[in-house]
């Protein structure tokens, strides 16, 4: 993420997701929801490294720096992919990806360093581009599933709206989807979520 505007925008949206997020997990106590975060600007970096179990996650602010190096970040994924840490048999890690702009640096090969490991495959994973300038080709390269597109933001309020949708429809999917085997080819139950509904009211005040 670049731009002072876009950061103070997503720090508060998803301060403002976590309460429902919270609320989501706590309909499903049968599952255990854990939540980590890699920044990606001049380079890539932990910025919430510890898996940190939902209910006491807190949002720690970014500040605008850098380019986007995507490639980095993903590589950083696949690492924590790999089995172990990764159990052999768990639930699929979902993965949300906030970008708005375009990959500075080897996007593909930390896209397939990502893909390469058993849980990279099985990964769902969801896309958000803030901004007009985001590269939505790269993102939905990330999904890597033609049914499910990648969700757009052009002002505050659109990606308050976004990122409450993507955290806890990852939440919901934690919780819901069943435990596959790693080492099949199958998808992990085809379950995809419908996605929000467009929403075309703009500030043109306030457009990115």
């Amino acid at each position: 993420m670049a731009i002072g505007g876009k950061i103070q925008a997503l720090n508060t949206a998803i301060k403002e997701a976590l309460p429902t997020v919270k609320e989501e997990a706590e309909k499903n106590p049968h599952a255990q929801i854990f939540v980590r975060a890699i920044t990606f600007s001049d380079g890539a970096q932990w910025h919430v490294a510890q898996p940190t179990p939902i209910e006491n996650f807190s949002w720690i602010d970014l500040s605008a720096d850098g380019v986007t190096d995507m490639g980095k970040a993903l590589s950083m994924v696949a690492e924590v992919l790999k089995i172990p840490p990764m159990e052999q048999r768990a639930l699929p890690p979902v993965l949300v990806m906030i970008s708005d702009g375009q990959p500075t640096d080897n996007f593909s090969a930390g896209l397939k360093a990502m893909m390469d490991q058993p849980w990279g495959k099985k990964s769902v994973r969801i896309a958000i581009a803030v901004g007009q300038d985001a590269d939505h080709e790269v993102l939905q390269k990330f999904v890597g599933n033609p049914e499910l597109k990648v969700l757009q933001a052009n002002n505050p309020e659109q990606l308050v709206k976004r990122i409450k949708w993507a955290a806890t429809t990852a939440t919901r999917m934690s919780s819901q989807l069943k435990i596959p085997d790693p080492d099949s080819s199958k998808p992990n139950g085809g379950w995809i979520p419908a996605p929000p509904p467009d929403d075309a009211s703009v500030n043109v005040d306030d457009v990115w």
